[in-house]
């Protein structure tokens, strides 16, 4: 069986944003149940030097535009971060899914041994397109979620595995 560049990467991202879809309806929920101000969850962190769960979620979002763009050659995405509450990080997520679902996967499809050229804050790094998904783009987005969701484990939401692992596609219940 082989896997094309955006089978094997752009349907995975669209259900860990799913997932991170239903954890802010559930922190959402256990803050009113709670009776806890959301803002102490939104800027919640794993340690001081870390993003907060807003900032985590953001930057998820941030990376699934940023994958499914340059992989596609279309213009990189990228929204201000500007939520404060839960409900505007589920439309940011929303967005993003929409934004993602937009792109023709043959264009990104063509980005398989094509070079990617791209800046940060310390250099610019080129990589060919699968290994910018497989070694940049998937990690860098797998953090990031993990990330929101250890926060809010950590923070005592209700949350378990199946909460992380979103709607799985194709699965059979017997």
């Amino acid at each position: 069986m082989s896997l094309s560049l955006y089978q094997a990467h752009i349907p995975l991202m669209l259900q860990m944003l799913g997932s991170l879809a239903g954890m802010c309806d559930k922190v959402a929920a256990h803050c009113v149940d709670r009776k806890i101000d959301p803002q102490a969850l939104l800027t919640a962190r794993l340690f001081p030097n870390m993003y907060s769960l807003q900032k985590q979620i953001q930057v998820s979002t941030d990376w699934a535009r940023t994958t499914a763009s340059m992989l596609s050659g279309v213009e990189v995405q990228k929204p201000a971060h500007e939520e404060k509450t839960f409900d505007e990080l589920r439309a940011r997520i929303a967005a993003t899914v929409s934004f993602v679902k937009s792109i023709d996967p043959a264009k990104i499809d063509a980005a398989e041994g094509r070079e990617i050229t791209w800046s940060t804050s310390a250099n610019t790094r080129v990589m060919l397109g699968e290994d910018f998904a497989l070694h940049q783009a998937m990690p860098q987005f797998f953090f990031h979620v993990t990330t929101a969701y250890a926060i809010l484990r950590h923070n005592g939401v209700d949350l378990a595995k199946r909460d992380f692992m979103g709607d799985v596609p194709r699965v059979k219940f017997i």
